[in-house]
């Protein structure tokens, strides 16, 4: 089988590495292609895939608009000499005209409920597969799963924590630390809304710092002058055992706060966009919601100052991840047997309980 995925975001190449390469394993071939503005290519080629880029990012609607001609055509003609079997993406628009075009499958993931990007995706997707976290209804074309993008690459069958970044991080910052991450608001999701002032971000930084825990920044726009000494510093594709060895995490980024749950770490997410996976981990205790700053320190020095807390979020990570579906081998069954597989969805959902495992020993 022969397979396009298109990436639109540094997180989809984490998002879909784990698919190709089980795939590929097994005699599949993959080309990613890829819009170049945010570390995708460099993601892409650390974990050894094939890729073409088909230009750069573009902000703002006239020139998204035209992205989508150009995008989609030069798809088009990457898949005339690829000869795909499938398309794959995070709801890319640009892979889903592609597949019309070459008369091939477009199987999407979507998560976040993105009606701007869903309006144009849906359409040119065969099915779109979301968790069942996801309250959104989709029609027909919808598949719920038991699970989160984030289980595609942090459960313990795929990520095991690197103890080398305390090299990494030895001539900076010693533990503990925590990960704070800021976004730029700027996305098309985001209009109307804003997130932390400097003042709230200075007031964080101080305080954590005040109780002896070192601060290691991820911030989308520049950080102001007094903050730049704490931004983080280590290489793109070591984020993740970054955040594994961290104490606590705190930040506007939706994503990584699901991932710090995942990973066992005390998740604070301060944002007034509501995500449905951090929302389902609330209710495992993985994840701390807030709208806003309000309430934020005084959770923060509670949960600092129980060592059982700040253990028994291990615990209750363990507890989520036994949940779930194993999400990457899901995928990976659901592409190698379509489109049967998408009958067999449909006629038994829980069917995907084959895919649950048990990933912890008593």
């Amino acid at each position: 089988m022969r397979i396009i995925i298109d990436i639109g975001h540094p997180a989809h190449v984490y998002l879909f590495k784990n698919v190709a390469t089980e795939m590929q394993n097994k005699g599949h071939t993959f080309l990613f292609t890829v819009r170049s503005g945010e570390k995708e290519s460099y993601l892409i080629e650390k974990f050894g895939f094939k890729y073409r880029i088909i230009g750069r990012k573009q902000r703002g609607t006239l020139l998204k608009l035209l992205g989508l001609v150009i995008f989609t055509f030069r798809i088009i003609i990457v898949s005339l000499k690829f000869k795909p079997d499938l398309f794959l993406s995070h709801g890319s628009m640009y892979a889903g005209y592609a597949s019309r075009v070459i008369g091939k499958s477009h199987i999407a993931l979507e998560d976040s409920g993105n009606m701007e990007q869903l309006r144009l995706s849906l359409p040119v997707s065969d099915v779109i597969l979301t968790p069942d976290a996801l309250k959104e209804e989709y029609g027909k074309k919808q598949i719920r799963y038991n699970g989160y993008h984030e289980l595609m690459y942090l459960t313990p069958k795929y990520f095991i924590p690197d103890e080398s970044i305390f090299k990494i991080l030895s001539a900076r910052v010693k533990s503990p630390y925590a990960v704070l991450r800021f976004v730029s608001w700027e996305a098309s999701h985001d209009k109307g809304r804003t997130g932390l002032s400097q003042d709230e971000k200075m007031e964080l930084v101080n305080h954590l710092i005040s109780r002896g825990v070192n601060v290691l920044i991820s911030s989308e726009k520049e950080l102001p002058t007094e903050l730049q000494v704490y931004r983080m510093d280590v290489p793109f594709e070591m984020v993740h055992h970054l955040l594994a060895f961290a104490i606590i995490y705190v930040g506007e980024g939706a994503t990584m706060a699901s991932e710090a749950g995942i990973l066992g770490i005390p998740s604070f997410y301060v944002s007034p966009i509501r995500r449905c996976y951090n929302d389902d981990q609330e209710k495992y205790g993985t994840v701390y919601n807030f709208p806003s700053f309000e309430g934020v320190l005084s959770k923060l020095d509670y949960v600092l100052s129980n060592p059982q807390i700040l253990n028994n979020h291990k615990v209750l990570a363990r507890k989520l991840i036994s949940d779930k579906i194993e999400v990457t081998d899901f995928i990976v069954w659901f592409l190698e047997n379509w489109p049967s597989s998408n009958q067999i969805m449909r006629e038994d959902p829980n069917y995907m309980n084959r895919f649950r495992g048990s990933f912890f020993t008593a």
